[in-house]
């Protein structure tokens, strides 16, 4: 079981599926800080200042005990957190279209290779080996 375990893991898609998933996740990391930190600026000016990240609608406010510890924890809807979630999926897919999209301009059309031109058939060149003879 070992062995069949080895061969599994050294197979190639095994290991180009561990570095995709790895890139996946830096790029899910460079993606997320695009959308935080640059794209939401701007749709939060656009907006009126509106910063989404924050946005909630609170079903249950927290309480605060006396001495800052929380005796009751604040139940919210985050629906900004939602919409940067959203954002965020549309600039992934956006980026996985153009990731794709160069691949299969870069990637070269399979040629077939031309089919080889018709020879003779048997009876023609027995033909001519009749004819040589007969010369």
């Amino acid at each position: 079981m070992l062995k069949e375990f080895k061969n599994f893991i050294m197979t190639g898609n095994v290991i180009e599926f561990a570095v995709a998933v790895i890139m996946a996740g830096a790029v899910g990391a460079v993606v997320n800080g695009f959308v935080n930190d640059i794209v939401m600026p701007f749709v939060g000016y656009f907006s009126g200042g509106v910063d989404f990240a924050d946005k909630k609608i609170i079903l249950t406010e927290g309480v605060a005990a006396s001495e800052g510890v929380t005796e009751v924890v604040e139940v919210a809807i985050r629906y900004g957190a939602w919409v940067n979630t959203l954002v965020n999926l549309v600039i992934v897919g956006l980026i996985m279209f153009l990731i794709i999209k160069a691949y299969n301009k870069m990637k070269k059309p399979v040629v077939e290779a031309p089919a080889a031109p018709a020879g003779p058939t048997q009876e023609q060149l027995l033909a001519e080996i009749r004819d040589l003879l007969k010369k």
